[in-house]
């Protein structure tokens, strides 16, 4: 079903005709009411939308209790009435980007553009005046696919990793709209070898440091008040792709309709460094950039499923 013209060149989505099978009628529903709010302004939108996440997250029990589990561990310092907050917040956050990957899509970087503020672009500057290219560290927050295309309808040429959706017209929409202004994804599927040609070539890429892999590979660091398996890949793909590993997070408020995306110098300290401290460097960059806007993370994942030995995985837990 997933189709690839060439591994080294990146994911074309396909259309099929199958799509237009009764059975995606919803979510062409759903495509044409993001259709009208791309339209509609955004400071008659956002409010609207981020209601609407909020309701939704109230009836999304599963992904409410692991929001909720994963704050329990990582801020244990947060009492009930703050860390709810904090997530309905969160699911108020969730419900923007799509509208605006819609916006983007439809209506061209104009509309968006300036309700964007970039801090630290200087950064890639340096880096790329030292002849050097450029892996951006990137955590799960919301709004994780605007950059890229902001930076591809500069010209930029932008290459990423992802996992396929289980929807097939999900997977082929979101992928299609990834690739508006050009760049490049590769499946996770595939392997990282498509990625590292990519950045090698000259790409910038986007490295997603906070998904849970499972041990064999990784190491035990700490992650805010807990631990997650970490992998410390970052050291040897810097070295390959004679990157810079510069790290970046995405926040859209949507009480100011404003855009920030903040980008934090080099982890130039990586070199030479051992597994351990490269992993622990990667969760200590992850929570610098988490902990001003927590509410613009994705705190449903499952990302500190792998417990030590003899330890009960946290989403097992029946009291939590």
């Amino acid at each position: 079903m997933h189709q690839e013209k060439n591994k080294n060149e990146g994911f074309i989505p396909r259309f099929q005709k199958s799509f237009l099978y009764p059975r995606y009628w919803l979510i062409w529903f759903s495509i044409m009411l993001l259709i009208v709010s791309a339209y509609v302004p955004a400071r008659i939108r956002d409010p609207f939308w981020a209601s609407l996440g909020r309701l939704v997250g109230k009836f999304a029990k599963g992904a409410r209790r692991r929001a909720r589990i994963n704050l329990c561990y990582c801020m244990p310092q947060l009492d009930e009435k703050k860390r709810e907050k904090l997530i309905d917040d969160m699911f108020a956050a969730a419900a923007q980007p799509m509208v605006i990957l819609a916006e983007l899509y439809l209506r061209g970087t104009k509309s968006l553009c300036s309700r964007v503020h970039w801090h630290g672009r200087e950064i890639w500057d340096d880096v790329q005046k030292q002849g050097r290219n450029i892996i951006l560290l990137v955590p799960h927050g919301w709004m994780i696919d605007i950059p890229f295309m902001l930076l591809a309808a500069e010209g930029k040429p932008v290459a990423g990793m992802f996992h396929h959706q289980r929807n097939p017209l999900i997977d082929y929409l979101w992928n299609r709209t990834r690739l508006r202004f050009g760049g490049r994804i590769h499946s996770r599927e595939g392997g990282i070898k498509p990625f590292i040609s990519s950045v090698r070539q000259g790409f910038w890429g986007g490295y997603l440091p906070d998904e849970d892999y499972g041990n064999d590979q990784s190491e035990f660091v700490d992650f805010f008040a807990t631990y997650k398996a970490t992998l410390p890949t970052l050291g040897r793909l810097m070295k390959i792709c004679n990157a810079a590993i510069v790290p970046m997070f995405s926040v859209y408020d949507y009480n100011k309709h404003r855009f920030d995306i903040y980008i934090r110098p080099p982890m130039d300290d990586l070199t030479g460094a051992d597994d351990a401290y490269v992993a622990r460097r990667v969760n200590e960059e992850i929570e610098t950039l988490i902990t001003p806007n927590p509410e613009h993370y994705a705190w449903i994942l499952k990302f500190i499923k792998t417990r030590k030995h003899g330890e009960i995985q946290p989403y097992l837990r029946k009291d939590l």
